[in-house]
Order: structure tokens, then sequence, then C-alpha cells
């Protein structure tokens, strides 16, 4: 009764060993485990993927974003936020309508205040080059006589005025008439020429030394130098001697 109780002692002790044995074989790397080390060892033939970065979407403002106001009357924008559809064979000096919109990136809305892309436009015909000279601005020269005879012209490159509409190109050249000031005042070189004239005050301070020693030394051409001189400043036949045009 005694030895049904349970499985020899003997048998026991045989299945521990056996399960050692197993776990054993295992651990060492037996023919079990093989091809799971051969699996890892040869990944077998990979594949390569190139990455392609994605385009950076550009963020640059368009230059003429700095002239145009936002949120402001599409017919009060400058020429340069606006795309006009123009037509050169309409009658000089008659007024013309032309159909406009506004350029990208660029907010404006009608007399309702609602957003508006098309409108129309009102304007005068005639070229840029042919608008009064208070329309555009002149890139100015100080390297001709303002004072010669006849008077000198030079060429400039001429601007026209943001919210001055025309047709053609903007920017022209012009030939002007020199009108640039070296800062002399008229009244000034007046005045030394009446007070100190004798002494050469007046050369000097127009910048015509040579003269203006000779009158020192002359005491002033003894005095006829002195009127003339007097006389020519006031009808302003003489001036800075940079040629430039008093003040």
């Amino acid at each position: 009764m005694a030895a049904a109780a349970g499985p020899p002692r003997g048998l026991r002790h045989l299945c521990r060993l056996l399960l050692f044995l197993s776990q054993f074989y295992i651990l060492s790397g037996g023919e079990h485990s093989q091809p799971l080390t051969q699996a890892v060892k040869d990944p077998g033939p990979t594949r390569t993927f190139t990455v392609v970065p994605r385009a950076a979407e550009s963020t640059e403002i368009p230059p003429y974003m700095m002239k145009c106001p936002s949120n402001g009357l599409c017919s009060r924008l400058p020429a340069d936020c606006i795309d006009c559809a123009t037509n050169f064979s309409c009658v000089y000096g008659k007024p013309v309508t032309f159909d406009c919109t506004v350029k990208p990136s660029v907010t404006c809305v009608d007399q309702d205040f609602k957003p508006q892309k098309n409108f129309i436009i009102n304007m005068t015909c005639r070229f840029c080059w042919q608008l009064p000279e208070t329309d555009y601005e002149c890139t100015n020269s100080t390297s001709c006589m303002t004072v010669s005879c006849p008077r000198q012209r030079y060429l400039a490159n001429c601007t026209v005025r943001d919210h001055i509409h025309c047709l053609g190109n903007r920017t022209f050249p012009k030939m002007l008439y020199c009108n640039w000031t070296g800062g002399y005042k008229w009244s000034t070189a007046l005045a030394l020429s009446i007070t100190l004239g004798g002494f050469g005050a007046d050369r000097f301070y127009l910048g015509q030394w040579r003269e203006g020693l000779g009158k020192l030394f002359s005491f002033g051409g003894l005095g006829i130098w002195t009127l003339l001189d007097v006389l020519l400043i006031a009808v302003g036949y003489v001036g800075p001697a940079d040629g430039s045009l008093y003040i």
C-alpha cells in the first residue's frame, strides 16, 4: 500500500536528469537551434532606400508688397500692385477705363469693404514720359554747370510716383536742365559784396579763391572791382564756383 502512494524515487531522479540534459543541450546550440542562428547571421539581400528631402515651401515676400497697403481700396492701390489690360490705341489726353487685377498676395476691398480681385481703373490716356514734372521723380546731377550759357542739360532717369497711372515703362530717361544747388545763398553773397567786398569776402564765400585773393591784395581793384561785383552778384551773373544755383 505504501508503494502505490507515488512513483518510485529512482524514477523521479531519472526524470530530473533527463530534463536537465535537454535544457543543457538547447543552451549549448544543438541541431534544432542552428537554423535560427543561421537566419540571424545571414539576413539575406538588403534593399537600399533613398530618402528625398521635401522641397521647402517658399515664404519669401514679393518685393512689391512693401508698397501695397492691406485691406485698402483696390482702385487706390499703387501701379506696382496691380496688372491692367491696357490699350495703347486710346486717344491721347482722353479719359480711358482699363480692367485690372491685383497681384498675388495683395488684399484689397471695394467701396462696400468686400474683398475684391478684379476691378476697373480710370486714367488719362498718355504715356509715362508725357506726364507733368510733378508726377515723377528724376535723378539729379552735380557735374553740370547751371550758370552756363546756353544752359546745360543732363540725361536723367525718371520714375513715376507710386499712385500715378500711365501707359508704357514707369522708368524712362529724360533730358533736364541743370538746376542743382550747393547751398549758397544769394542774399548772403550780396551782403558780403556790399560790406566786405573790398577784401574779397564775397568771392571767398562763393568758392572763387583766386579772385578773392586778387581783390584782397588790390584793395578791391581800388574800389572799381568791388562796385562791379555788387552789380554782377545782384543780377545773378556771378554765382558759386561749383556751377550750382543760389538758394
